[in-house]
Parts: structure tokens; sequence; C-alpha cells
């Protein structure tokens, strides 16, 4: 249900339930989650792809689960704080990059997944749809929080209460994806983004996650000072350092992440 691969200190992570469009059980949920708590922790791991197999990147739910528990008088099943909070959670405040490839349908909690990566590479002919309302739900995984970070507040609001599909180029317009690309080429390009993350200053990234999530909730005074002190603990890294002496010496830097 998880494929994981390390190459190039990129732990490429894909969905593979391609039958069903890769939507998310109990089981791919929690699988997701251990694969992306191994790459977050994991030295080797510079910068992270998530991407999905077959025709969709992940449609969301598994609604014939669903179904299931609704029957069974179980509602979300717990679904929600157990599995998706704590994906979205991990993914937005791990201290690596992360790169969502969207090669086809990103749909509900699957738009979410990839809404919460740092940058995304879509494919021309894919498509994101927040279907929550087209079932009677709320935007989950996050939705409601990145979503309005990446468009603005009122495109948000018609993204999220019409719920009608968005293609790639409309997406790449509101600044939704970072490139939209051939279907052939989308994992190709998206993993040499992420290689190039993972060849960047590993600590610094992390710093810049943290701070772009600090800055959208708080004044520019705490953001200032957020600021500052990154910058005090960036200054103090070899990275700096040696490409500090790189710049003067007319050479391209080497990071290796410390």
């Amino acid at each position: 249900m998880i494929r994981y691969d390390l190459t190039d200190g990129v732990a490429t992570v894909t969905l593979d339930r391609p039958d069903a469009m890769n939507s998310l059980t109990a089981e791919l949920k929690t699988a997701l989650l251990d694969a992306l708590r191994r790459a977050a922790e994991d030295p080797a791991v510079r910068a992270v792809l998530l991407t999905g197999s077959g025709r969709a990147f992940c449609a969301g739910q598994d609604l014939r689960e669903h179904a299931g528990n609704l029957e069974a008088g179980r509602g979300l099943a717990g679904t929600v704080r157990e599995h998706y909070n704590p994906i979205v959670e991990l993914i937005t405040t791990m201290p690596k990059p992360v790169v969502a490839a969207v090669n086809g349908v990103a749909a509900g909690a699957g738009a979410s997944l990839a809404f919460a990566c740092d940058l995304r590479v879509a494919a021309e002919k894919a498509k994101f749809a927040m279907a929550f309302s087209g079932i009677g739900l709320v935007p989950d995984s996050g939705a409601s929080w990145t979503l309005q970070r990446l468009v603005g507040p009122g495109r948000a609001a018609e993204l999220l209460l019409l719920g009608e599909p968005l293609e790639a180029g409309r997406a790449l317009e509101l600044g939704v994806v970072t490139r939209v690309v051939p279907a052939e080429d989308v994992l190709k390009t998206a993993h040499e983004l992420a290689v190039r993350l993972a060849q960047g200053p590993t600590k610094a990234y992390a710093a810049t996650k943290r701070s772009l999530a600090y800055a959208a909730t708080h004044a520019l005074p705490e953001a200032l000072e957020l600021e500052a002190v990154l910058q005090d603990e960036c200054v103090a890294t070899d990275d700096h350092l040696n490409a500090t002496r790189a710049f003067l010496d007319k050479q391209k830097p080497v990071f290796e992440g410390r």
C-alpha cells in the first residue's frame, strides 16, 4: 500500500492503491504516517517526495470503508484525529522540505495532503477537487488552514464551498501548484526538484518552514523576533560557514545539511 524509496537524499513515498485511485483506508493512512515519520527521523533523508501510483494522486477517503463505519454507527471512527491530523502536522512541521508530485486527481483529503506539502508539481491533466461539501462534510486534513494561505481567504471559500474541480492550469495561475508539466514528466520533474532541495541547506530550509508557519498567525514584531532567533541558529551551522567561504572564493557551495 505504501512504497518507500531513498535515493539521492530524497525519500519517495508512494501511495500504492492504483485500482482504488489511492483512496485512503485506515490501513493506508497508518502506513503513510509511519513512512513519513521514517523519513522525518532519518538523517540520510534531506527532502521528501509524496506521490501516488496509477492515474490518481489520491482520491481522498475510501468511501466504501467510510460507508461501512456509518452503517455500523461508528461515524468517522476517529480517523480525523487519529490519522489525518497527525499526517498533516508531520508534513507541515518536519524539518525537511516536502514536494508533492500530483500525477492525477487529488480529491478531498487527497487534495488536502497536496496542499500541506511545501511545493507541488502537477501533471497537465491533474485536478484538485474539494469534494467535502458534496457529501455534506466540512473540509479537513488542514485544508481550511493551507488553502487560504495559498490562494487567499476569498478564493479558498469559493473552492471549498462550491467544490468545483480546479484544473492544473488554473491551479498554477492561483499559486496552488509550483509547476505544471506533461503527465509523463511529473515524477521526474518533482524528483529533480526534491534532489535540488536535498542538496541544499537543510537546517535553513527547516527554519524557513518554521518561520513561514509562525508568521502566518503572529504580528510583525513577533515574526521579526523569531527570524532573529532562527538566523542566530543558522549562522552557527557548518553550511553557512562553508557557503560564505565558497562565495568569497567564487566557488559553488556544497551543503551537507549540518
